[in-house]
């Protein structure tokens, strides 16, 4: 497969675009969906293998470096042989890792399963966000933020599932929807071989293509994909702090365990809505302008919430943040893809870093100081993404 450098613009009405699209909705579907579950079960997962809090940690940073090992090796693999190579096997991996992590018993368990459901993880992530690339470019328009969007609304899907499935044990709903992940994939397998052909057809009157592209054969300098790394990782760990973070500040000010747990539903629910309007405010703004204003937006919203100390202004404080970067890092990754799946790969693994330190960074904050001076770090990074995110898009 050639490289998206090297993408004819395509119209998006061409029946293999529409087929690789919605081949990659359903992708970013199932990976939000098994991550749900996957984190919503954690405390039945923690009772079952019988570990404590601290060896549950030890086996969630296996799995982290297994995801980061995978986005590294994902990047070379989808760079020599094309996205579409790590469409397939990755995902029943994933599917059927799930299962097994459904049925440790120990910490040695757990943690070995944790590695490759991490790596199997990364590995997913670098083929779909690459091949995203690819399509958007031949579809001659944006379609990255909504499919990132794809991934949101499976989250909020497996959320909905495991709360509707209490009755359940976590191995029987772990064992349901990792066969079911992997029977798609395996179904999936003529579809994905179809699109694999996506950046080798040749179109006669294509048209031109409002995304900025870089010329043929350019890679990504080493200055740009750090920099794009590190704003990635910048609005990931603003995530991972309102995963983690955000019904202990609402719980903080007084609301209810209710009103707390809808501070992050707030949230993925606005940062779901802005990505389903993401794409038509990138086709005629442009990603760079769209990025600096929805990064402005979430650095003045969270940061008035956090320093009104009101329930209403938290809860509009979280939405901010959810609604403003619902656009970054599908934008970032769609300017690192320039450089080739291994740049993606890269400023992936990079942005995750983001999302599974931060919440401990602003843990140990808030332990010197106080949770709401604590999450002045996330509003400090949203106003640097905002501040250089110019920069970033438009010179990658």
């Amino acid at each position: 497969m050639t490289s998206p450098a090297a993408l004819t613009t395509r119209n998006h009405t061409d029946p293999q675009v529409v087929s690789a699209r919605r081949l990659l909705v359903a992708v970013f579907a199932v990976l939000g969906i098994v991550m749900a579950a996957w984190g919503a079960r954690m405390p039945a997962v923690q009772s079952t293998a019988n570990v404590g809090p601290g060896q549950l940690a030890l086996a969630l940073l296996a799995a982290a470096a297994g995801m980061v090992i995978g986005l590294q090796a994902g990047g070379r693999i989808a760079q020599r042989r094309g996205p579409a190579s790590l469409l397939i096997a990755p995902t029943v991996v994933f599917g059927l890792s799930l299962v097994a992590l459904g049925q440790c018993r120990s910490l040695l368990s757990l943690s070995l399963v944790a590695v490759i459901f991490g790596a199997a993880h990364g590995l997913l992530d670098v083929g779909a966000n690459a091949a995203a690339v690819e399509c958007q470019k031949a579809a001659g328009r944006p379609i990255m933020v909504s499919l990132h969007a794809s991934y949101s609304f499976g989250a909020l899907s497996g959320a909905a599932l495991t709360a509707v499935s209490t009755d359940l044990s976590h191995e029987l709903l772990f064992a349901i929807v990792g066969v079911s992940t992997a029977f798609a994939a395996l179904a999936a397998a003529p579809t994905v071989r179809s699109v694999a052909g996506l950046a080798d057809a040749a179109v006669v009157g294509s048209q031109p293509s409002p995304i900025p592209e870089a010329p043929q054969g350019r890679s990504l300098p080493r200055r740009s994909m750090w920099l794009l790394g590190g704003l990635a990782a910048a609005c990931l760990l603003a995530e991972g702090a309102a995963a983690d973070w955000s019904a202990v500040h609402l719980r903080g000010l007084g609301g209810s365990e209710a009103i707390a747990a809808a501070a992050y539903a707030v949230y993925s629910g606005a940062m779901a809505t802005g990505r389903l309007f993401g794409d038509r405010l990138v086709a005629r703004f442009g990603p760079a302008t769209v990025v600096r204003a929805g990064a402005a937006l979430a650095a003045v919203g969270l940061g008035a919430g956090t320093a009104a100390g009101s329930l209403p202004m938290a809860l509009a404080g979280w939405t901010a943040l959810g609604l403003g970067l619902s656009t970054a890092v599908p934008s970032l990754i769609t300017a690192a893809g320039r450089g080739g799946p291994r740049a993606v790969g890269t400023v992936a693994a990079t942005g995750y870093l983001g999302l599974l330190a931060g919440p401990a960074v602003i843990g140990l904050l808030a332990s010197l100081t106080t949770l709401p001076t604590a999450l002045a770090l996330p509003v400090l990074l949203a106003a640097v993404v905002a501040a250089a995110s110019r920069r970033a898009l438009e010179h990658a």
